[in-house]
């Protein structure tokens, strides 16, 4: 007698969902996929494509306004259209959330949709409470929990019942205020106040700390530079302490003083979406703010339960949560698979953008590791001078007795685009003097890598313009 397929259910429908059931079935299970809202999840919804489509939007803006060519190409600035921008944005989000997502689910008979809220009853067990009033209990043989993460919305005084923007509400936006504060200094709210502002609006940027503070100083600093140079205000070490909204207006105190603004957009980071789900009768262990406790196996403290993507304690990253899907669908059907993150690559898509892999010296020296470390100026990268755009810089951190490389924090226009390279190198254990003997081609930004490498023995300053 054949033995019955094993069900497997995912609880939501985003990256890490999408990648853990399509595994699953190629596996041999049959799966049921539990999704609350609209299929998904974030990135393809709210997050990572609709945020990317406006930045690019505001990135033309800004070059037809102001570039380094304009003795030769007089700037005309453009007229904003937001509405048409919106319909742009929303009309891409549509069809790729329909190519990548519904479709396949739809036309995968190996796979069940069912909409509706789930909740643990026990380990083995979940109610569902469907979108159409009816409820139904589901048995799993495993299941995996990907329910994603929402805006994290600060217990600020007086916060609390004002039409406050999350990044959802920016982001859908149809009209560009004219002007905005940003509460936040992290990677959502930096992308989203350079964008506005480059498409109108008068834009203040409130940092608890200072700009990107969890990264290399010289990042946050370069960025800020950047910024200003922009007419982007940028108030370090400003805690807020209230808002208020009266006659269409906000008023933020800070430690600063007082800020007024049309809109109040708030971007502090994101909280696990694991309230619901009654995690303690299916005895999945989470954190404090409720993200779920997983090993490398992507398994929670239950036993025939997982977890990926931004509701563990992984970090929030797409490609992180698919990647964590799929190895979680490898696990849940009896294979072994880890997730190694130790070279894990990420990017904030500021202009410039910054970008970085590994550890930064601050890191190394917790882990008790000693370092070298240089520092190149994107003056000497050939790419950035023709591009006449030299804000930023490249630095490589290496683990001084070994001299392999450990760790790359770029700040650059095409820095996103040179970090994988890094990354391998990383992953490779190269040294910096195999780095540095590399080929790459002429007038890349990835180029930088190399010449960055090469300052660890020389003075790049003194070479030919493309020397070996």
């Amino acid at each position: 007698m054949k033995k019955p397929a094993l069900h497997v259910v995912v609880i939501g429908s985003g990256a890490a969902a999408m990648a853990a059931a399509l595994k699953a079935v190629e596996h041999g299970a049959h799966v049921t996929v539990i999704e609350r809202g609209t299929i998904g999840g974030t990135c393809v919804n709210v997050g990572c494509v609709p945020s990317k489509i406006m930045i690019r939007a505001a990135h033309i803006a800004h070059l037809r306004r102001q570039s380094p060519f304009d003795a030769g190409l007089p700037p005309t600035p453009p007229a904003i259209l937001r509405d048409k921008l919106l319909a742009l944005q929303q009309g891409r989000v549509d069809e790729l959330r329909h190519a990548k997502y519904e479709s396949i689910l739809a036309g995968n008979p190996h796979i069940t949709v069912l909409r509706g809220e789930a909740r643990f009853l026990d380990s083995r067990n979940l109610a569902v409470q469907m979108s159409d009033g009816s409820k139904r209990t589901v048995t799993f043989d495993r299941c995996l929990i990907a329910t994603g993460a929402s805006p994290t919305v600060p217990p600020i005084p007086g916060l609390d019942g004002t039409p406050y923007w999350t990044s959802t509400e920016a982001l859908a936006s149809s009209a560009i205020p004219a002007r905005l504060s940003v509460i936040g200094s992290s990677v959502v709210a930096l992308e989203l106040a350079q964008a506005f502002a480059r498409l109108g609006s008068r834009v203040t940027i409130v940092a608890r700390r200072t700009l990107l503070a969890s990264e290399d100083p010289a990042v946050g600093e370069t960025l800020t530079a950047a910024f200003r140079s922009e007419a982007i205000a940028v108030l370090e070490r400003a805690p807020v302490s209230h808002v208020a909204f009266s006659n269409g207006e906000f008023v933020v105190t800070t430690g600063e003083g007082e800020l007024r603004a049309d809109k109040l957009l708030v971007a502090t980071g994101r909280s696990p979406n694991t309230l619901g789900l009654n995690l303690g009768a299916a005895g999945v262990a989470a954190g404090p703010e409720g993200s779920i406790r997983i090993d490398a196996r992507m398994h929670t403290s239950a036993p025939e339960i997982y977890a990926a993507g931004d509701c563990t304690d992984q970090p929030q990253f797409v490609y992180v949560a698919a990647s964590a899907g799929t190895r979680a669908a490898i696990n849940m059907t009896g294979g072994e698979a880890v997730l190694d993150l130790s070279a894990m690559p990420a990017v904030v898509f500021t202009d410039p953008q910054v970008a970085t892999v590994g550890l930064s010296e601050a890191e190394a020296r917790k882990q008790g590791i000693e370092t070298d470390s240089r520092e190149l100026g994107l003056d000497n990268v050939p790419r950035a001078l023709v591009n006449f755009d030299t804000r930023g810089f490249i630095k490589l951190v290496i683990e001084q007795g070994s001299r392999r490389l450990i760790g790359v924090q770029a700040v650059a226009a095409e820095a996103g685009e040179l970090i994988q390279s890094a990354a391998l190198a990383i992953r490779a254990g190269m040294t910096v003097e195999e780095l540095a003997d590399q080929l790459f081609p002429y007038l890349t930004m990835v180029e930088g890598l190399k010449l960055a490498a090469q300052t660890f023995s020389k003075d790049v300053k003194q070479l030919s313009c493309c020397a070996g």
